[in-house]
């Protein structure tokens, strides 16, 4: 049996379909279905109830950098407690493996194209400071069961995800479901502008979410593996070619206007795939343009729903 924590979450959902698709039995889980997993009774209860031979945790407490800024003791505090419980449950019940995303800003602040053996040279960077702490510690955790009890558990480091159901609220959102809901927004009431945060050079790679949904179950297959897995292509696209590349897509013609007293973060984020390529056997396919059309046609149709 496999059980997928944050089940009704924006990878949750996908990686639920990507196993309907394989014919794999599973058993859900979140918040909304239920189950406190800061709450360790309750991850008990559950993890007793289902026996789970794999888990799939796509649990997080998350949003983007204005988020990050107005919660950062939730965003601690929440993380910690789901992490503490689900590697200990995990131990506990006797689960056969764990695959856990880690956030690439857990990489160091300095670092531009993120390599595993680089995992450590470094702090990370303020904007992300909570978040990419918490799931780093989530990886020490990992080592440790991995050490004391022999607990099977693969981290896979994700770039930021983009992709229909995403996040389309101004605090949660990343940048790239952001501007999304920006520009189809300014387009409705036929705005002039559309304000886009910081400098608009920050380069990033990203990730579509059922090419995210697809690590997460092939690496239930791998061999043990201890050290953190990139999943990526190596290359980005910076804020400014993003937001005009959606800005197109959508339809928009007025005017694009870059708010500099906002933060950018990092400057530069993108990840040697390569490791995850070998173990995977596989590695990201969506094309950009593509996977953003479509994210943008989901978001024109439901649009009423948010």
């Amino acid at each position: 049996m496999i059980l997928v924590t944050g089940a009704t979450g924006f990878l949750g959902k996908r990686v639920c379909r990507k196993l309907d698709t394989l014919g794999l039995k599973y058993t859900r889980t979140s918040l909304s279905l239920g189950v406190d997993l800061r709450d360790r009774a309750a991850t008990q209860k559950l993890f007793e109830s289902v026996k789970p031979h794999y888990v799939l945790n796509c649990a997080a407490y998350v949003g983007g950098i204005q988020f990050g800024q107005k919660h950062p003791v939730e965003l601690f505090q929440n993380n910690l407690q789901m992490s503490l419980n689900l590697l200990e449950c995990t131990q506990k019940y006797g689960a056969q493996r764990m695959v856990n995303p880690i956030s690439n800003c857990a990489y160091p602040g300095k670092a531009t194209f993120f390599k595993e053996e680089e995992f450590w040279d470094g702090p990370l960077h303020e904007s992300v400071l909570v978040y990419g702490f918490v799931r780093k510690a989530f990886w020490v955790g990992s080592w440790a069961y991995q050490k004391q009890f022999g607990t099977d558990i693969v981290n896979i480091i994700l770039s930021n995800m983009y992709g229909p159901e995403d996040h389309f609220e101004e605090e949660r959102s990343h940048a790239l479901g952001a501007l999304i809901m920006k520009f189809a927004k300014a387009k409705k009431e036929n705005a002039p502008h559309v304000v886009v945060w910081g400098t608009g050079s920050p380069v990033r790679e990203w990730l579509h979410v059922d090419d995210g949904a697809e690590a997460m179950v092939r690496a239930m297959e791998i061999a043990p593996y201890g050290d953190p897995v990139n999943v990526g292509v190596g290359h980005g696209i910076s804020i400014k070619d993003l937001a005009l590349m959606i800005k197109e897509i959508v339809g928009y013609s007025g005017q694009l206007i870059f708010d500099t007293s906002k933060p950018d973060g990092a400057p530069y984020k993108t990840v040697d795939g390569s490791t995850g390529k070998r173990l995977l056997n596989w590695a990201p396919e969506t094309d950009l343009l593509l996977g953003i059309s479509a994210a943008v046609e989901w978001y024109n149709t439901n649009v009423d729903h948010f």
